[in-house]
């Protein structure tokens, strides 16, 4: 998500105030991979989805009433679209991190800030510099490690989903800067209507047959723990998020912002190794110190071709 202009840079002396808020969405954001494994089976995946976005749904669109019936035809059928894909990327994470750990799904999916770049530069035909092409290539060596981590074996199905989800997130923020109907479209009524075709999606396919349990099964199953979790997700990891992005790209640079968000896959590792009882092993640990330094170094390299340094 951009700003319209870049905002004045905050003095150091009040910058926390802005980067705190912002780490915290990192910060839980890492955790939502476990937090979703502890609440989630293959059996149950499209339920929990429907019950996450259903639960923020409606405060997205009260708060946003005025500014959702001003968008144009043009800007809902964009949003709608980009709300397939959205659903899309929901379905590969939450599969994929049934299957593998939620340090792997974390340090995965942040192949999206490599794979993006070269995605965009394939599709404008603008070669990419040489540094970069060494961070994604070390960022690539580093998952295949990281799927190693109790020695070479073929990756798991969680991991090769979750692979997929970076790829559509990369499709996703792609689509967005290339539809034009949406470039000028209100953010937070961009969001709901994104979210509401994902909950449509979500919805058609648990009422389908083989789907898993219904949403109403899932909700009376559910403890105080998993309730718990998936208040997380909802209101934290989903609404909590989207207002701090909306607030901090104001008040900061969104380099800056990228910066800290980009720190996503560290909270990651270390929630799922100090509260999941994860290990990674020598190979993998290996693997994720070379997807952080990968991703750190792709996408400064990546800021600074954009800033013509």
């Amino acid at each position: 998500m951009s700003a319209a202009a870049v905002p004045a840079v905050a003095s150091p002396r009040h910058a926390w105030v802005t980067d705190l808020p912002v780490l915290a969405v990192a910060v839980v954001w890492g955790a939502s991979y476990l937090a979703a494994k502890g609440i989630t089976t293959a059996h149950t995946v499209v339920a929990v989805l429907v019950l996450r976005f259903a639960i923020v749904l409606p405060v997205l669109v009260v708060t946003g009433w005025r500014r959702l019936r001003a968008l144009t035809g043009a800007q809902w059928r964009g949003a709608g679209l980009l709300g397939l894909v959205l659903s899309g990327i929901f379905l590969l994470e939450t599969y994929g991190v049934v299957h593998t750990s939620a340090t792997n799904a974390g340090l995965i999916i942040s192949l999206t800030m490599i794979f993006t770049p070269l995605a965009e530069a394939a599709v404008t035909r603008v070669r990419p510099s040489a540094g970069f092409v060494a961070a994604a290539g070390l960022s690539v060596a580093g998952v295949i490690l990281l799927t190693q981590g109790g020695g070479f074996t073929s990756p798991s199905g969680g991991d090769l989903l979750m692979l997929l989800a970076a790829l559509a997130r990369t499709v996703h923020v792609l689509a967005m800067a290339r539809i034009k109907a949406v470039q000028d479209a209100d953010s937070l009524s961009l969001t709901t209507v994104q979210l509401g075709s994902a909950v449509a999606v979500f919805a058609v396919l648990a009422a389908a047959p083989g789907t898993g349990a219904s949403p109403w099964s899932t909700a009376a199953d559910f403890g105080v723990r998993e309730w718990a979790g998936l208040v997380f997700l909802s209101v934290f990891c989903t609404l909590f998020a989207f207002f701090v992005q909306m607030w901090s790209v104001r008040r900061t640079s969104p380099s800056r912002v990228s910066l800290l968000l980009g720190t996503e896959p560290l909270w990651a590792a270390a929630v799922g190794i100090s509260l999941g009882g994860e290990r990674l092993g020598l190979l993998g640990a290996a693997g994720a110190v070379l997807v952080l330094v990968g991703t750190a170094w792709g996408r400064r390299g990546a800021d600074r071709e954009r800033a013509g340094t």
